[in-house]
């Protein structure tokens, strides 16, 4: 009886490792507050250098780029930093960058007071960090960095165009766009 009990544990451990995600030995949760679940996982990387790892979580898992920005419900996109440093003036850089590329002239000019104010965020970050986007629909995106919250950008609008850098039509990164949706 020992044994069989002794081999079923054995059998349970092996089983929930295997189902955990590690990217760049980091453990990535499955599932966050209960009702958020990890839609996909990537690392963005420039020049051979691993900048971040993203996590993608939703309500209702999507694997388009259109299901992810058209479905209604809580979203979070997390990046876990892994290189060094990253400076505010990098990071809005890389914002602007992404809003550029991935929306319309009308969008950027519908929501350029919202960019600024999403900017105004940011501070330098080092590597450890979590930049973390949770969106809750009739509240907004809210901001935290390295654990501290530092505000909330109202509107699914601004979200979606936050989530376009991802996941927009000139991603930071294909591969990491499928990473996120899941498809590879």
């Amino acid at each position: 009886m020992r044994k069989v009990i002794f081999f079923c544990c054995l059998l349970f451990c092996f089983a929930t490792t295997a189902t955990a995600l590690e990217i760049a030995g980091v453990q990535i949760p499955e599932t966050i507050n209960t009702d958020l679940t990890l839609n996909g996982a990537g690392i963005r990387s420039k020049f051979f250098f691993k900048i971040y790892i993203a996590e993608l979580y939703l309500e209702h898992p999507a694997h388009t780029t259109k299901e992810v920005l058209d479905t209604p419900g809580r979203k979070r996109m997390t990046m876990h930093l892994l290189y060094d440093k990253i400076s505010k003036e990098q990071l809005v850089e890389g914002w602007n960058d992404g809003f550029g590329k991935n929306l319309s002239d009308e969008q950027l000019k519908q929501l350029a007071t919202k960019i600024m104010q999403f900017n105004a965020m940011f501070v330098t970050v080092h590597g450890g960090d979590d930049i973390i986007f949770d969106y809750t629909p009739g509240t907004g995106t809210v901001v935290t960095i390295a654990g501290v919250q530092k505000g909330v950008v109202e509107g699914a609008a601004f979200n979606s165009a936050l989530l376009s850098i991802w996941l927009g039509k000139e991603p930071v990164g294909e591969d990491l766009r499928d990473a996120l949706l899941g498809v590879n």
